[in-house]
């Protein structure tokens, strides 16, 4: 506007704003008038997508979610605001062992899949103190029941925060399209070789009994001992003596192996022993996997102890000889059998009776106690402390199991991945180097199928022959139109149902993918891949995949994985990886840990936005403390919002052209303000771009504000009136565009007592656009003005706070010295300096450095009443 204008415009403020109760206000209103609905008409160009980590529904959220989810939720509403249709899904991850586990304890159940299916049942109200035993069915059927009603819990907290989801879009990784798209990933990778099937040593928990792949393991620190051994050289030479911690492992022994330069054993190479107690005779081998410095510098080989073991045994082509059972306890043998050689089989039986059915500490003790009688065991046993790898969701040492898996190539692909890997932007930029470590480190090719239930199943039969053996060699597929299928009930073309496992008829492969196999596809899910092909080009390769750090391993690096396999390219085109939520102590929460906070509390007592303002102060990568004082501060930034958005829109008449030096400088600082949170949000550095605008926020409060304040009264005239009425409006129709991705509630408050519309679907705004107020171009004078105003009035109010006297306190003489350019400027604000601060006069002084003297009066007493 080119003059002042007494018209006003028409306003909706109300008398008290207030933060309570504007969730149950506004998410209604967006959700009736969708606000966040995806627009899959606009093309790729003009997308942006979002690969948004399925939280696993395995009971509640903790606040380390509302952490993540928020970070995404800030990108996802700037996108919007930049003009892109934003495609922002919910998956729930409700497959898997977590699942399973809280189905067992919720409903006291267990499952046994040999138990036909009965339509009837339904679990006790109360759990009892034995679990149920029931059909495969009856119990996924369970398992769907909760994870359901997790899910709807999940939901309106998800909404209580505020985030921005096309609830439109939701799936699930057990949902029928997940399942349709995992077998149909899985039946391209075994047309082209990258999927396989082998009986091999394998990764498993003896608890959940079912095979673990490397990305699942961890190693935790737990007591042992170690115990020197002897085994007798076959050739009457004398005694090897060897260390080990697993002496339960004897009887698995098939070789002893020495590093190929170590002179002690180097003689010793092609010879044999003889393990003691069982008479079994093995040859002493060479490898340079073995560690001359560790025990007596000789190691046993064993058919497994750990993944060394399957290196040698693999290497040095040494046959099987396993005795861990799939539920940890040691299987019965007969020495002297194929396979089973001994010197003495009937002392060799003897002394393994005692060790069968028994788990593997206690067929340790009994064991030693043997060993301790036939004086093969050399002194005490030597306690240590060392590290044993678990299962992440284990409660008992991993042990190798022989079993039949299906795994996929991985080991072949580790240059390509971490081609890929390098070509993936990654925010922030060092959290790539996690990816590669693991890729580097990889040991094996992957292991995607778990013996479980409540999981995609494989999309296979076998046949059987005549004999009733099972034929793996011709496994029987569908065609992907039959697809999703369960091959426990369905039937391959060919067959009846009557022929399911006899002689001459076929089976079902009896094993459901590993979680992170389904996981791995949510590109594909969110792209309904198979289904949608036009749907699928809009958002393929996505944008973004947001996620923890603890996850690149597994989340991240099988996504990279399926994506290179099946399209050749990468499934999205960023990565933003968020740190972890710590504990008062700075240990990382989990539910595992017990020492998580639900956030549904936290929510109603301090407001989703000032939750929402703690998680976007934590750095992008970086580990946050649990800090209600954060929010604290958060819910004070959205009180502060409503009550200077009532200040700035109460008396919005006049309004004019901003031509005063301040205004004008203001608007030139805000116009560098929009061009930093633009650039800090382009880098996904979400912190720095809230920290901008609050810090911008709070000095437009605390000075500019008070600055202005008697002349938008029109104690200077109406045009100085017109100007700062004008800088307020620019000002807060930007700050509330600024804030909006991470106070999204209070924004939206105050955007509907002036604006049209929702806040979330206005343009974000641009440098360009804040400068038209003032002619188009930065006015650096003002910006001097403003700077000069500033640490005017903030002389002023702290020598009255120092005097302990009201701001109101007239100033009788204000004395600035300072340079003859921060003069200049002062001089430009000189009015509203002097209005703002009570002073009566005003002198100025030439000078090297700026200071100022403040020389109070006394503020005149109000009248008596009645006076």
């Amino acid at each position: 506007m080119s003059e002042a204008s007494s018209q006003s415009p028409s306003y909706n403020v109300p008398d008290k704003p207030a933060l309570e109760g504007l969730e149950a206000k506004w998410q209604p209103r967006w959700e009736a008038d969708a606000v966040y609905r995806f627009d899959r008409t606009r093309p790729r160009d003009e997308v942006y997508a979002i690969d948004t980590p399925p939280p696993t529904v395995s009971g509640s959220l903790h606040v380390g979610h509302v952490f993540s989810y928020t970070h995404t939720d800030v990108i996802a509403r700037y996108k919007r605001m930049r003009g892109f249709s934003v495609c922002y899904p919910m998956g729930w991850d409700d497959n898997g062992l977590p699942t399973e586990r809280r189905v067992q304890n919720y409903y006291g159940v267990r499952c046994e899949p040999s138990l036909p299916y009965d339509p009837t049942f339904e679990p006790p109200a109360t759990p009892g103190k034995q679990p149920i035993s029931v059909s495969r069915p009856n119990f996924i059927e369970l398992c769907t029941r909760l994870t359901e009603q997790d899910e709807q819990a999940f939901e309106r907290l998800w909404k209580y925060l505020g985030l921005s989801i096309d609830w439109s879009m939701t799936y699930a990784t057990i949902g029928r399209r997940a399942q349709k798209i995992s077998q149909l990933a899985f039946l391209r990778l075994l047309q082209k070789g990258q999927a396989y099937q082998l009986e091999a040593p394998t990764l498993w928990d003896v608890d959940f009994r079912t095979a673990v792949a490397q990305a699942e393991l961890e190693d935790r620190e737990m007591p042992g001992a170690y115990h020197k051994i002897r085994f007798a050289r076959a050739d009457g030479g004398g005694f090897v003596e060897i260390d080990t911690t697993r002496p339960e492992l004897i009887p698995a022994c098939v070789a002893l192996v020495a590093h190929p330069d170590d002179a002690r054993y180097q003689p010793l190479f092609g010879t044999e022993v003889v393990t003691p107690l069982f008479g079994v005779k093995v040859p002493i081998r060479a490898h340079h996997l073995a560690d001359p410095d560790k025990g007596t510098g000789i190691a046993m080989i064993c058919t497994f102890g750990d993944l060394t073991d399957v290196i040698w045994w693999r290497e040095l082509g040494l046959p099987v000889r396993s005795i861990i059972e799939a539920n940890g306890t040691l299987r019965p043998i007969t020495f002297g059998s194929d396979g089973w050689p001994s010197v003495d089989p009937a002392r060799a039986d003897a002394a393994y009776a005692p060790l069968v059915g028994r788990g593997a500490s206690q067929a340790r003790t009994r064991l030693v106690e043997q060993l301790k009688e036939s004086g093969d065991l050399i002194g005490d046993p030597r306690p240590i402390t060392h590290a044993v790898k678990f299962f992440e969701k284990g409660d008992r040492p991993l042990e190798i199991v022989t079993s039949r898996q299906w795994f996929v190539r991985t080991m072949n692909h580790r240059e390509s991945l971490i081609a890929r890997g390098r070509a993936l932007e990654w925010h922030p930029p060092y959290m790539r180097a996690r990816f590669e470590n693991w890729v580097e480190g990889l040991n094996g090719d992957w292991c995607v199928s778990r013996q479980r239930f409540f999981g995609v199943p494989f999309p296979v039969w076998y046949p059987l022959d005549q004999d009733g053996a099972v034929r793996y060699d011709q496994p029987l597929l569908p065609t992907e139109a039959q697809l999703p299928m369960d091959p426990s009930t369905d039937v391959p073309a060919g067959y009846e149902a009557s022929q399911r496992g006899v002689p001459g008829g076929f089976i079902g492969d009896p094993d459901v993918m590993d979680t992170w196999a389904t996981s791995s596809l949510t590109p594909q899910i969110v792209g309904q891949w198979g289904d949608d092909d036009d749907f699928f080009g809009r958002v393929f390769p996505l944008d973004l995949r947001p996620q923890a750090h603890d996850i690149i391993r597994t989340w991240l690096f099988s996504t990279v994985l399926r994506a290179h396999l099946e399209h050749d390219a990468l499934p999205w085109k960023h990565a933003a990886i968020s740190g972890w939520v710590l504990d008062p102590d700075r240990k990382k929460m989990s539910k595992s840990k017990g020492n998580v906070v639900t956030p549904m509390g936290l929510l109603e007592e301090h407001g989703s936005d000032a939750v929402r303002y703690w998680a976007a102060s934590g750095r992008p990568g970086a580990d946050t403390a649990f800090d209600t004082g954060q929010m604290r501060v958060g819910r004070r930034l959205a009180i502060k919002l409503l009550n200077a958005a009532k200040f700035a829109l109460a008396r919005t008449e006049p309004i004019g052209a901003i031509t005063a030096p301040v205004d004008r400088g203001l608007v030139t600082r805000l116009a560098s303000l929009v061009t930093d949170a633009t650039s800090k949000l382009e880098d996904y550095n979400y912190t720095r771009a809230l920290e901008r605008t609050e810090q911008f926020f709070w000095d437009f409060c605390d000075n500019y504000l008070e600055l202005v304040k008697a002349r938008r009264y029109g104690d200077l005239g109406l045009e100085g009136a017109g100007s700062a009425n004008a800088a307020m409006v620019v000002t807060l129709r930007t700050l509330l565009r600024l804030f909006a991705p991470f106070l999204p509630y209070v924004t939206e408050e105050v955007w509907s007592w002036w604006q049209e519309g929702s806040v979330h679907r206005a343009t974000w705004p641009t440098a360009d656009e804040v400068l038209a107020s003032v002619g188009g171009a930065e006015d650096a004078a003002g910006a001097e003005a403003l700077t000069m105003a500033s640490w005017a009035l903030g002389e002023i109010r702290r020598t009255k706070s120092e005097a302990k006297k009201p701001l109101r306190t007239p100033v009788v003489d204000f004395h600035v010295t300072a340079s003859a350019a921060d003069l200049v400027a002062f001089e430009a604000a000189r009015a509203d300096v002097a209005a703002s601060g009570f002073v009566q006069q005003v002198r100025t002084s030439a000078g090297e450095s700026r200071a100022a003297t403040v020389e109070l009066g006394e503020l005149e007493k109000a009248p008596e009443v009645g006076a």
